[in-house]
């Protein structure tokens, strides 16, 4: 017996409920529906191919080129994408898909099972063993059964699979594509044109799309930098749209002009620490942080008191996850944080460094109190501004850091995606976090088949992170969006995207 996926049957995981701030500028566009201009903080990454994106504001904006074979919906369901149907054996081990019939890359040419087998084999590293998603080791094989059937067998059974698969980094693209790093060729509602280096990118509605097709033709995706100029921008007229707003900015926007929207950046904000080094290899010194830090007060100057604090590598919209009570496991305590300090040699306190991204203001300002609070029990952070490519080269790719402030995201709706990379060995572990216990815990809930004792691992490796203070965590930021009421339909997601394909005209 099977299992199957149709067209209209969505596969529901649950809402399982690095940010950034954009702005643009079109001018006042009334009644007009052709183009839309949005902000970038930063430029995208030099890479086109999907497979190897790393940078969340890269594939945030390239979830309208690339499509796997299932993708996320704004209800945190996975469905049918290049792939109409899924049928699941009943040991769980292999997926079959069946290619939707005339799906068509941006070129012109019709997606084949050959190009499904070509992606997914790329994607995965099945020959180097080194895959983007760590979850992909679990792949044994990919074949093809026909000209409309791919079979992707497992290793081992896997509840998260098809979300593992559901985004950017799992695309499906054409096998004929020779230089995928610098030719974006996809199957989603949005073409990749041009990209003008510090400048801008910009993408063009495919008309020859298999579902529903993008209400505006032309989408550019200015890159601003300069956080500052934001409110001149929308006082001025000439921004459509301006998605992660900090507070500061969207209490200047103009309400007669800009429809402002709420909801949560699904990240988690926190003072990560980087192990390889002292002091914070030193647990002690970890949990002085933690009680030295006053994560009501950070709320309070950063997003006026919206934001939601969080105790763990884990944000709210992942609900069967969460544990709200780790919030409060390290409570404002400047003695107790003395104490430890004590206890672990630094009575005297010490100096370290934090590097931020400066086109980040929410992370920025948050630095900006840690460092007032810190300096109460006798720690001196000096704060260090770097523009958005030397942090994620340096920071986050080269480990060369003592500590950062930043918003960690979920590219699949996975408990894996968020926490898999604290096992010791990850590649993705730009913390250095090094805990056996946590590696044994983690691997088991991986490979726990039976979801309800599963997910009650997970929430244990949340507890371990928590105890162990692997990092000082912060808060999930508030998400605001300001809306030129010229346009609608902008969709939050429990996933860190911008649905371009949902904004129409209002008229």
């Amino acid at each position: 017996m099977k299992k199957s996926m149709t067209k209209g049957l969505a596969i529901l995981l649950g809402v399982l409920s690095l940010a950034v701030a954009l702005c643009g500028c079109t001018g006042d566009k009334k009644g007009k529906s052709d183009s839309i201009t949005i902000g970038i903080p930063q430029d995208i990454e030099e890479t086109l191919d999907p497979h190897n994106m790393v940078a969340a504001g890269t594939k945030e904006i390239f979830f309208n080129v690339f499509e796997g074979l299932v993708k996320p919906d704004a209800d945190g369901n996975i469905v049918p994408a290049v792939a109409s149907e899924i049928n699941v054996s009943e040991d769980g081990l292999t997926y079959t898909f069946t290619i939707r019939e005339g799906v068509k890359f941006h070129d012109d040419t019709i997606v084949t099972a050959d190009d499904v087998v070509y992606s997914l084999k790329k994607c995965a590293d099945i020959d180097g063993g080194n895959p983007m998603i760590p979850a992909f080791l679990n792949i044994a094989s990919v074949e093809k059964t026909d000209e409309s059937h791919v079979a992707v067998t497992l290793k081992d059974a896997d509840n998260d699979f098809l979300a593992n698969i559901a985004g950017v980094s799992a695309a499906i693209i054409p096998e004929h594509n020779a230089n995928p790093a610098a030719e974006a060729i996809g199957t989603g509602p949005y073409k990749y044109v041009s990209r003008l280096p510090l400048e801008s990118v910009t993408f063009v509605a495919n008309d020859s799309y298999w579902g529903e097709k993008a209400y505006i033709q032309n989408v550019n995706f200015k890159i601003c930098a300069n956080t500052d100029t934001i409110p001149m921008e929308l006082e001025g007229g000439s921004i459509d749209m301006m998605a992660h707003l900090t507070n500061a900015i969207k209490i200047q926007v103009n309400t007669e002009k800009f429809e402002v929207l709420s909801g949560t950046m699904n990240l988690v904000q926190a003072l990560y620490l980087n192990q390889a080094y002292e002091p914070f290899a030193n647990e002690d010194v970890r949990k002085a942080m933690c009680y030295a830090v006053d994560k009501d007060a950070i709320l309070g100057f950063v997003s006026d008191g919206e934001g939601v604090k969080i105790g763990s590598s884990m944000y709210p919209n992942f609900r069967k996850y969460y544990d709200e009570s780790l919030a409060d496991a390290y409570p404002h305590d400047v003695e107790k944080a003395k104490e430890l300090l004590k206890k672990a040699g630094y009575e005297d306190g010490f100096s370290f460094e934090v590097t931020v991204p400066s086109n980040y203001t929410q992370h920025v300002d948050t630095a900006t109190v840690i460092k007032e609070q810190l300096a109460e029990v006798g720690i001196t952070a000096n704060i260090k501004q770097v523009d958005w490519d030397t942090w994620l080269s340096d920071t986050y790719i080269g480990r060369n850091y003592d500590a950062t402030v930043i918003g960690v995201d979920a590219a699949q709706l996975t408990a894996s995606a968020m926490l898999a990379r604290f096992v010791s060995d990850a590649g993705n572990n730009f913390t250095n976090y090094n805990n056996a216990s946590y590696d044994k815990l983690y691997n088991e809930a991986f490979e726990n088949r039976d979801a309800a004792a599963q997910t009650e691992q997970f929430k244990e490796c949340l507890k371990m992170l928590s105890d162990d203070a692997a990092n000082v965590y912060i808060q999930d930021l508030p998400e605001f969006v300001a809306l030129n009421k010229n346009y609608t339909g902008y969709t939050f997601y429990p996933v860190y995207v911008i649905d371009v394909a949902k904004i129409r005209p209002a008229n």
